[in-house]
């Protein structure tokens, strides 16, 4: 068997993008350094899904960070996953919420966290961040300082 056999999606010029939301498109790939804990960061700044009230869009940066444990997700297929939510009616903070659960029933990662910035809307912007550290480990009190520091001291808003 091939190393990274089961991966679809990297490398085919032929993938239908999918416009309502769609977790199975995610896959995962073998983590070749599982002793070391290290972040991967992802950012997607043209992130968007809808008002499940207006269906109006909402465009969002989102930041997804993990600590990878046994596996990681493959990247066209987090991109591919991420552009299914652009017809996805659903409130920011579920977003976020969704996101990340659907990457913990994936990976099953140390630690991940992921935030929104979105864009405001009638003068308001939303950020919502969630994150989750493995029960029993370390990284769940790394989750718990993470969270109850989160934000303290945000930054200044000066581009949007």
């Amino acid at each position: 068997m091939r190393e990274n056999e089961d991966l679809t999606l990297l490398g085919n010029q032929n993938v239908k993008y999918k416009y309502e939301y769609d977790p199975s498109v995610l896959e995962s790939f073998i983590n070749k350094h599982p002793d070391n804990d290290y972040f991967v960061k992802f950012n997607c700044p043209e992130f968007t899904s809808l008002c499940p009230i207006t269906g109006q869009p909402d465009f969002a940066t989102i930041y997804i960070s993990y600590v990878p444990d046994q596996k990681m997700v493959e990247s066209k297929s987090l991109k591919l996953y991420l552009f299914s939510f652009r017809n996805h009616g659903d409130f920011h903070e579920d977003v976020v919420n969704v996101i990340m659960k659907d990457l913990i029933k994936l990976m099953d990662p140390k630690y991940i966290e992921v935030w929104g910035k979105f864009l405001p809307r009638g003068g308001l912007s939303i950020d919502p961040y969630c994150n989750y550290g493995k029960k029993g480990t370390s990284w769940e009190k790394v989750a718990w300082d993470r969270l109850t520091q989160h934000d303290m001291y945000p930054e200044k808003i000066d581009n949007r």
